[in-house]
């Protein structure tokens, strides 16, 4: 996020010169993926003098703990999170906008993929117990039933255990799995993985977008299947500048889609701001007219058009599978 929002300030500053005049600065901070500090940070945005809008946050937990924040005092501030995809974000107040799909749409995309391209309708959960886990366990599950497939095993992580034992034993002594779905992050994701194999247990591995980078781990990730609101290979002329101008200036590496969210999340930005100006609320009111009485965004991620509760309408999400150390598209 934090290369890819520097890379568009760095265009945005040297190509046109900033905005309206001025050069774009960014201001920097850490949540540490953890909701009170969203919040104390978030308090120190609005309350800055010198903030007209927020990218972020990542993580669906602390970005709608930071929304409270954002949407309420004498001085509300736009926050645009490239990532945050609970559907609990959704209408949480008229400034908090995100540019990826919601969970909504994630765990329907991967029930219809281990139904219909893996054929594997019995999946085995385990999920983290947070905004995010709930949110991607909830639609998979749904519609995994819908299609007369069927859970037969569900788990939660219970805090930092990484001790996942439990789950593959009772897995195991079923029989029915044929998939195992992880709703959580890279690290939980990796864990599952080593254990899984270790105890002879080669099913696939399938999860959400938080499973991005799960590809570093090696050969153990080869055959991971995950969703995307972006990959590198997408095509089109915008996404091909992008992916030259990062992979420049961060010594060949490529985004991923919450680089790319925080790209376009600048973009929209600094659109908003060479129209209406620099006060909060004139910023808010031309990103919400983004694809209603304004045109929709075509950036790298996509087209963006936002409803009225923040949600990009028609968001495409991908289905990824690891394939010798990268993330590609799972239909090639």
């Amino acid at each position: 996020m934090l290369a890819a929002a520097q890379l568009a300030v760095n265009e945005i500053n040297t190509q046109r010169g900033g905005v309206r005049g001025r050069p774009l600065a960014l201001v920097i901070a850490d949540d540490s993926a953890q909701s009170a500090r969203a919040i104390a940070i978030a308090t120190s945005f609005r309350d800055g003098d010198s903030i007209v809008a927020v990218i972020g946050h990542l993580n669906s937990g602390p970005t709608i703990a930071a929304a409270g924040v954002y949407n309420s005092g004498a001085r509300p501030v736009v926050a645009i999170s490239p990532s945050a995809s609970s559907p609990e974000l959704s209408g949480v107040g008229p400034y908090t906008f995100r540019v990826c799909a919601t969970d909504l749409v994630h765990g329907t995309v991967l029930a219809r993929f281990v139904t219909q391209r893996l054929s594997a309708p019995n999946a085995a959960i385990i999920y983290q117990n947070d905004d995010y886990g709930r949110g991607i366990l909830g639609t998979f599950a749904d519609e995994l039933r819908g299609l007369q497939g069927d859970v037969v095993v569900q788990d939660p992580v219970l805090g930092p255990t990484t001790d996942f034992l439990p789950f593959l034993e009772r897995l195991q002594q079923q029989g029915r799995a044929q998939v195992i779905m992880a709703a959580g992050d890279r690290a939980t994701g990796a864990a599952i993985l080593r254990q899984a194999r270790a105890r002879g247990i080669n099913l696939p591995l399938i999860g959400g977008d938080a499973l991005t980078g799960i590809q570093s781990e090696g050969a153990i990730a080869e055959g991971v299947y995950l969703t995307s609101n972006y990959l590198p290979e997408q095509p089109g002329e915008v996404n091909a500048a992008f992916l030259q101008a990062y992979s420049a200036a961060n010594e060949g590496a490529l985004p991923d889609h919450r680089g790319a969210g925080a790209y376009d999340a600048v973009h929209l930005i600094a659109a908003a701001i060479e129209e209406a100006g620099t006060r909060r609320e004139r910023i808010r009111d031309a990103i919400a007219a983004v694809g209603n009485s304004r045109p929709a965004y075509d950036g790298v991620t996509g087209r963006i058009a936002f409803d009225d509760r923040g949600d990009v309408r028609d968001k495409t999400v991908l289905v990824a599978v690891v394939r010798g150390g990268r993330i590609t598209l799972a239909t090639q």
